[in-house]
C-alpha cells in the first residue's frame, strides 16, 4: 500500500537537557484507489500521527503528554498549547 506523510503542526518543546527542539507532527496519508476517474492521485488520512523532530529523528508520545526522542533516553515536554 502507498503511503506518504503530511506536515499537520509544529511544535517547541524543552528536552530535560534544557535545549528547545522543533517537533513536527505528520499525518499518515495513504492513496484512495476507489478515485481513479480523474487521472489524479487522491490521498486519505489513515489516523496515524507521527512525531519527528526537525532533524528527522523519531518521537514518541507518552501517555502522560509528554514525548520521548526514540532510541534515547532524552524526554521532551511541549511548550505552550499544541494546535
Amino acid at each position: 500500500m502507498e503511503h506518504k506523510l503530511h506536515l499537520l503542526d509544529s511544535f517547541p518543546a524543552r528536552g530535560a537537557d534544557g535545549q528547545t527542539y522543533k517537533v513536527c507532527a505528520y499525518e499518515h496519508l495513504v492513496k484512495d484507489q476507489s478515485l481513479q476517474t480523474d487521472g489524479q492521485e487522491h490521498w486519505e488520512p489513515n489516523g496515524a500521527v507521527e512525531y519527528r523532530l526537525a532533524g528527522g529523528e523519531s518521537v514518541d508520545e507518552l501517555a502522560d503528554g509528554s514525548l520521548r526522542v526514540r532510541n534515547s533516553d532524552l524526554t521532551l515536554t511541549p511548550v505552550g498549547s499544541r494546535h
